[in-house]
Order: structure tokens, then sequence, then C-alpha cells
């Protein structure tokens, strides 16, 4: 499966869930604080981590659109 990721910058608190889901494809950067896609992530991505890491962001920062 195909996702594009959006992570609403003004909404992420940082909390770090999606990491904990998903750490292949998630981290926190570290001066901002905010959640970001790592850099260099291949397309394909675990579908079932993706989709955890979105379900469990307390603040609803990550939006999953499926390419």
């Amino acid at each position: 499966m195909t996702y594009s990721i959006e992570i609403d910058r003004n909404v992420c608190n940082g909390y770090g869930n999606c990491v904990v889901a998903a750490p292949e494809v998630f981290e926190v950067d570290p001066k901002t604080y905010i959640a970001r896609v790592q850099p260099g992530r291949p397309v394909e991505l675990d579908e079932a981590d993706v989709e955890e890491a979105a379900a469990d962001c307390p603040v609803r920062a990550i939006r999953l659109r499926r390419s």
C-alpha cells in the first residue's frame, strides 16, 4: 500500500506515539520536538504500522492519504 503522509506541524506536540508504532517511518525532530517522516523513507510502507501510528496520535496530527 502506498500512502502520502502529512503531519500538521501546528498540531503535533511531539508525544512520539507515532515513533513507537512505526519507528522505521517516523522520528521526532530533536530541535523542534515535532514528528516527521524520516528522510529517504521508501514509498511502500507497512500499512498496519502507519495506520496504527496515525490512530495513536493523541492530537490527530497525522493524515494518511492512499496513493
